[in-house]
């Protein structure tokens, strides 16, 4: 399948959402995060950390007690609690079998993700805790997605563009398939996009939470100013993963690079593609 068109570092800058003389910090969105566990709080801070440097009115964090102190001493700017958002970032960090097994702020931070009737970005281990549907952007890597599937990680590798379309078909949602190129694929295989601005250095634990923020972050800032679909929801997947791995190309300079590192590379990237249009790595 040939069909998926480039998307390129300059498309991207359609996708950026910048404040203009009217916003608030509500209508530039608000995005609420139900990441990480007392196991993974470190998900939970990088998914935050990245939302918020890729720039959104505000994030409201749930979680368990340990992950909720590791976010707010990283960044205090950061609402505690369930309220009104734009979108949804859930998952990153937690592995559990049902709602029953998580602990009690976060089985509700899902219901609501489940209910609110906002875009829902979702990792892969929070699939089957939330209901899917074309306002929800699913994350998985291969390995996520063959489980998905039911069929082999090499499969996933030897058909990435194939598996997207099959896994978007059967969720009824919007996947992003992470690799070394990002497939982007819609529910009804209208829109399919491949971004591929990532560097090899990227493949590094915690690169998965921090696109989640910049998605998240992308999401909740259009849902702040107009009504999101399908379509926009698969642009703004391919936009993620363009300033994720341009960022990511910014902090690697060629060699190995933190997660931080490549967080506090965000606002350069996102400053670019708002002002000049276009962004290098």
């Amino acid at each position: 399948m040939n069909d998926f068109v480039p998307f390129s570092v300059s498309d991207a800058a359609a996708w950026v959402t910048a404040p203009s003389g009217e916003s608030t910090k509500y209508r530039r969105g608000v995005l609420g995060v139900a990441t990480g566990s007392d196991r993974y709080p470190g998900a939970a801070v990088m998914g935050v950390d990245a939302a918020v440097h890729t720039g959104v009115g505000m994030v409201r964090y749930v979680g368990p007690d340990r992950a909720t102190d590791f976010v707010l001493a990283r960044r205090p700017e950061v609402v505690a609690g369930v309220g009104r958002v734009q979108a949804w970032l859930v998952g990153s960090g937690i592995s559990a079998p049902s709602l029953g097994s998580l602990d009690p702020a976060t089985a509700a931070a899902f219901e609501h993700a489940s209910d609110d009737g906002v875009p829902v970005v979702v990792d892969a281990g929070a699939i089957p805790l939330v209901d899917l549907g074309p306002l929800a952007v699913l994350t998985p890597h291969a390995g996520e997605l063959a489980a998905l599937l039911d069929v082999s990680r090499e499969s996933v590798e030897a058909d990435p563009r194939g598996s997207a379309l099959r896994a978007a078909e059967r969720t009824g949602s919007v996947v992003l398939l992470k690799g070394a190129d990002t497939h982007v694929v819609t529910p009804d295989g209208s829109v399919r996009l491949v971004a591929s601005s990532a560097t090899p250095w990227l493949a590094a634990a915690g690169a998965g939470d921090v696109l989640g923020g910049v998605l998240g972050a992308l999401v909740a800032s259009r849902a702040g100013s107009s009504e999101v679909g399908p379509s926009d929801l698969a642009h703004l997947a391919a936009a993620a993963a363009v300033v994720h791995g341009t960022a990511a190309r910014r902090a690697s300079g060629g060699g190995p690079f933190t997660m931080t590192t490549l967080i506090e590379a965000l606002p350069g990237v996102v400053r670019d593609l708002v002002v000049d249009g276009d962004a290098r790595a």
